[in-house]
């Protein structure tokens, strides 16, 4: 073996090559046997999870690796039916093993003259079986004539299936693939066997990785896997991912091409607008920090774009705009990841995820997001979700150039193609005399055509069917489009063989509005071809409609319009009245860094209620109080005090029965605890004297687009102060019980004051199930000087999350 190791050196050296290349090839094999190993390692690692998870999961493996119904009570564990598939397993393979060698071998043989001697010498799918790690059940969000399940496929295989192609063996030899895989079972019968039919497809691209034996291992050197790779991914994309679907009809005449091909539910419009305080990630020898050049990657499914890049900016305006086709919700998110462009490799400067049911609900979000992944940074964006309506009305050209309608074409089959483009000539039947017999023959051979679907400056490709003069595709395809009545749709067949027309098609758009349904299901006669060559398609035209959100849903999403004034209920004895709060022309106005009621409007989670006093000229907000009551306030306009007669300022509800205070205690000596709630509708709380205790106006909420706990600190009043020299006040947050350092949010300090507005928000990043079981500690302290005398926490509260509606949200002193 050192012998043979020591050949390419002396065969160098002989030869006179330079040095260069021995070490080169040193680099390239050392890169390989790395690969090799890495592989052989996760799926050892993979093997060793499988076979003891609750060691593993006992161990503290990363979240990340922890199956998902640790996370999500609502993903649900199904051991059952994992024990089911191992039982299972053993006669599943043999059933694969013989669909191996009668069904895919002969198919394999017919692809191509070069592989006809391929053989399968070795199958068998070992004894690791799939495992279901989670299963999630959609009740509300669909129809009531199917059932919608999502289930994480976790495949670590021992399989090994070698495979002889003249005399070189390829093999495969161990799988891990990752994945949520949707079923829907639609429709639901009356009868046996109740459900019509069965669609299989992936939400996302599965993570896969093949560990490759024998000849196959050349696929695993440096630059070659991840081609390799990448292709087995888009192959597997193309069949099984969105908006691709399989569908297995479970009764006999039942029309499934419906169901193979529904339309999709709408379209998400992003303007990509701007983002802030981007990390730097450009620098000169490692040690000179400059400016990055960003640009941005949106994806929702298959479906990618990028954006222009901006050259040295930390703060980059792009004001682009994104459209996807959404085809399931919930389901699909928008990931957006931001990039800093490097002639090497690009540098990642954050991510974010948006879950499209949020918006779907809200119509419009336009917010600052925070970018997950990174140190600092903010995205601004404006979402759009415009549904699809059958509504000719609403097919005016946009001025702005956007999109007004959706075109979708189901390209069924063509019948009667010719043979060859010389066969035919403009409709015209003229056979081409061709001397040489081996080009006559691969003339006579039928075709293997595809279809070019153009609309606009957009073209899509259809699969290929091979040999065939009726072929069958079965595909759908979209496109978007600005101009109903002037726009076409261009189809052309090839031949993969010769790559040549055998037919063309043009379908003015126009001629779906003459139908009340906007929709052509028929077959087209084929130009430049036979006279009796036609293409069977279905076109079906929506109109983009921007709806109006209803003013009476409460916002589900991240974002509240500004209405009405606040009003705060001033008590006198029994009786209560509604007052405005007097304007305070000297509150600066709030900034979009300090994050403040402005912030909870377009980056928190506010309600989109109306107000009844529209003529009001002072903008307010609108916030859901913890009984889910609308409540009105305005920083900007809030009152910097309590009234002097002790009345308490509380949020406005139509029937105060009661509300929750959490008040701060001033006196921490006379007290015994700082830390406790009371429960009543009209509480005046003192401390000895007229004045009431100190209070701490809080917004708190749950931001579901984001999973994130949003707390708002709006401001303080009626501190007492701790020295003479008056109180440097700051709040502090954490969400108990962790105390970490790193999890502590603390405001800026107020110099100088008894009534502080600090107006800015904090976020903790946790999924709302976990939040429900937290508690929000909250205090005010002095910013004393070191080894100072002087008290520093001025007032504590603890709200107990599990008893809020964090989704309404709550916001009250």
């Amino acid at each position: 073996r050192a012998l043979l190791w020591l050949g390419p050196v002396y065969l160098a050296g002989y030869l006179g090559l330079s040095g260069t290349w021995v070490l080169l090839a040193l680099a390239l094999w050392l890169c390989w046997g790395h690969n090799r190993r890495g592989k052989r390692d996760r799926l050892n690692a993979a093997f060793a999870l499988l076979e003891d998870e609750r060691e593993a999961v006992c161990r503290g493996l990363a979240a990340r690796h922890l199956p998902a119904w640790v996370h999500f009570p609502d993903v649900e564990r199904v051991e059952w039916l994992n024990k089911v598939l191992i039982q299972a397993w053993p006669y599943v393979g043999t059933i694969m093993e013989k669909t191996f060698k009668e069904v895919l071998e002969p198919k394999i043989r017919a692809k191509n003259v070069h592989l006809k001697t391929c053989t399968f010498t070795k199958i068998h799918f070992g004894e690791k079986c799939p495992r279901i790690n989670g299963i999630k059940a959609y009740t509300k969000e669909i129809g009531r004539r199917q059932v919608t399940l999502d289930l994480q496929i976790c495949y670590i295989g021992d399989c090994e299936i070698h495979m002889d192609i003249s005399k070189f063996n390829l093999g495969v030899k161990g799988v891990q693939l990752y994945g949520t895989l949707r079923v829907i079972l639609e429709p639901l019968l009356t009868d046996a066997p109740f459900v019509g039919a069965v669609t299989l497809f992936f939400m996302q691209k599965p993570h896969l990785e093949i560990n490759w034996a024998g000849m196959s291992n050349l696929l695993d050197v440096p630059g070659i896997n991840v081609m390799s790779d990448s292709l087995i991914q888009d192959f597997i994309a193309a069949r099984l991912v969105l908006p691709n679907r399989i569908t297995v009809p479970l009764k006999k005449n039942i029309n499934i091409a419906h169901l193979r091909f529904p339309i999709p539910q709408g379209v998400i419009r992003v303007h990509l607008l701007e983002a802030e305080n981007l990390v730097q990630k450009d620098n000169f020898l490692g040690a000179i920090r400059g400016k990055s050049d960003p640009y941005a990657l949106l994806r929702v499914g298959t479906v990618q774009y990028r954006s222009k890049t901006v050259s040295r900016d930390l703060n980059p305006i792009w004001n682009e705009t994104f459209e996807f086709v959404v085809h399931e919700v919930p389901g699909q998110d928008l990931e957006v990841d931001l990039y800093d462009e490097d002639p090497d490799k690009d540098d990642f400067m954050g991510s974010l995820l948006i879950g499209l049911v949020d918006v779907m609900n809200d119509r419009t979000v336009d917010e600052w997001f925070p970018l997950s992944k990174t140190t600092s940074g903010h995205l601004h964006l404006k979402l759009e979700w415009l549904s699809l309506v059958n509504d000719q009305e609403k097919l005016h050209e946009d001025k702005k150039g956007l999109s007004t309608a959706i075109l979708i074409v189901y390209l069924d089959s063509a019948f009667n193609l010719p043979k060859n483009h010389f066969e035919y000539s403009n409709g015209d039947c003229g056979a081409k005399k061709i001397k040489n017999n081996k080009y006559l023959k691969k003339m006579e051979r039928e075709p293997s055509s595809f279809v070019l679907l153009t609309v606009g400056n957009k073209t899509q490709k259809s699969k290929t069917c091979n040999f065939s003069k009726d072929p069958t595709w079965g595909q759908a395809f979209t496109f978007f489009v600005h101009s109903a009545h002037s726009q076409s749709l261009h189809v052309e067949i090839k031949d993969k063989e010769r790559d040549s027309a055998l037919g063309t098609s043009v379908v003015c758009l126009s001629h779906l509005l003459k139908d009340p349904n906007m929709t052509l299901d028929q077959r087209f006669q084929l130009d430049h071809s036979s006279s009796d060559s036609f293409i069977k398609m279905k076109l079906v035209l929506r109109a983009l409609n921007v709806e109006e959100p209803d003013p009476q849903r409460v916002k589900a999403g991240v974002s509240a319009s500004k209405q009405g004034p606040v009003r705060v209920m001033e008590k006198s004895g029994n009786q209560q009245k509604f007052v405005s709060p007097p304007e305070d022309p000297k509150v600066p106005p709030v900034s979009k860094d300090s994050a403040a009621i402005e912030s909870l409007t377009k980056k928190d989670s506010g309600e989109d209620l109306d107000t009844k006093d529209s003529s009001a000229p002072a903008p307010s907000e609108t916030v859901a109080g913890p009984d889910g009551a609308e409540h009105k306030q305005n920083p900007e306009h809030c009152p910097p005090s309590a009234p002097h007669n002790g009345a308490a300022a509380v949020p406005t509800l139509p029937v105060v029965q009661e509300l929750r205070l959490a008040p701060s205690v001033t006196s921490l000596g006379s007290l015994p605890s700082s830390c406790f709630e009371l429960s009543s509708s009209n509480l005046d709380i003192h401390n000895g004297t007229e004045m009431p205790l100190g209070e701490i106006q809080l917004t708190v909420r749950y931001a579901s687009i984001r999973q994130s706990l949003v707390v708002l600190v709006n401001s303080c009043r009626n501190l007492v102060p701790s020295s003479n020299r008056g109180v440097d006040p700051y709040v502090r947050i954490y969400l108990l019980p962790d105390r970490r350092w790193t999890s502590r949010k603390k405001t800026s300090v107020k110099k100088k004051t008894l009534n502080p507005q600090y107006d800015e928000k904090f976020e903790f990043f946790e999924s709302l199930e976990n939040v429900k079981k937290r508690t929000l500690d909250i205090a005010v302290k002095n910013s004393r000087p070191f080894i100072s005398q002087e008290r520093k926490e001025l007032g504590k509260v603890r709200i107990d999350l599990s008893q809020e509606d964090l989704i309404k949200g709550f916001a009250q002193w």
